[in-house]
């Protein structure tokens, strides 16, 4: 009867810590990678979209939505940050979601000139362990050839927290 008891309670344990772990996965924001929790922090005043244009970003396009799911958002970008270099509490883009007039800050987005990027070096850019995506010219946004890494720092992403499209987020409030 005791082995029977330790077996049950050994079974109940296990499944207890399986789904800990199972429902930590399926949210991100249980427990942030330290680039996004970089990200929260140095951006926390930006919620304020007046603040974010004092500093210098400003929007680029209109809000950029999946063809077949999600969002970005609409990007607002600090021309004087696309110089080639990476810092974390320095993004070059500030994503919002428009919504009832309001802009929500959703994430934002590190952009490196591919060109510029290259000629110092043989390898993507990586941020606190996470690669960047290179986007090739031409491309949706008329620019020249870029990486690229989304941080969802203050929006779940249910697709993960650096994934460039985000079905949380929507350009229906535009």
């Amino acid at each position: 009867m005791k082995k029977l008891v330790f077996v049950a309670s050994y079974i109940v344990l296990a499944a207890g810590v399986l789904s800990f772990v199972a429902s930590a996965q399926d949210n991100p924001a249980a427990s942030p990678s330290k680039l996004v929790q970089i990200v929260r922090s140095a951006t926390f005043q930006y919620q304020n979209i007046d603040v974010a244009t004092a500093a210098g970003y400003g929007p680029f396009l209109g809000c950029v939505s999946g063809t077949d799911h999600g969002a970005m958002g609409i990007h607002y970008v600090n021309g004087a940050l696309l110089n080639g270099t990476l810092d974390p509490t320095h993004p070059q883009a500030l994503i919002y979601e428009p919504s009832n007039g309001q802009m929500s800050l959703v994430g934002v987005e590190f952009i490196v000139d591919a060109a510029t990027w290259l000629k110092n070096n043989a390898n993507p850019p990586v941020l606190e362990g996470q690669s960047f995506l290179f986007v090739d010219s031409p491309n949706r946004f008329n620019i020249p050839s870029f990486f690229e890494l989304h941080v969802w720092a203050w929006r779940s992403n249910p697709n993960g927290s650096f994934m460039d499209w985000n079905d949380h987020v929507s350009c229906t409030g535009e």
